[in-house]
């Protein structure tokens, strides 16, 4: 299933591997976008679930998911 989420605090390129990485290394994600225009994450995700420790893994890395 096709999940998106908005990412707070990015503002260039090395914010978007960044965060593209965190999400990327979430069990069960794959195929992830991040876009810096537009602040969007967008990542197939085998379940719902997966969505809470995908936000998890942005605050993580120093950003705010909204």
């Amino acid at each position: 299933m096709k999940l998106s989420l908005y990412v707070e605090g990015m503002s260039c390129e090395h914010c978007v591997m960044t965060v593209t990485k965190a999400i990327s290394e979430v069990p069960g994600v794959n195929n992830v976008k991040v876009d810096l225009g537009s602040k969007k994450a967008e990542f197939d995700a085998e379940s719902e679930e997966v969505m809470e420790k995908v936000r998890e893994a942005v605050k993580k890395a120093g950003y705010k998911p909204a």
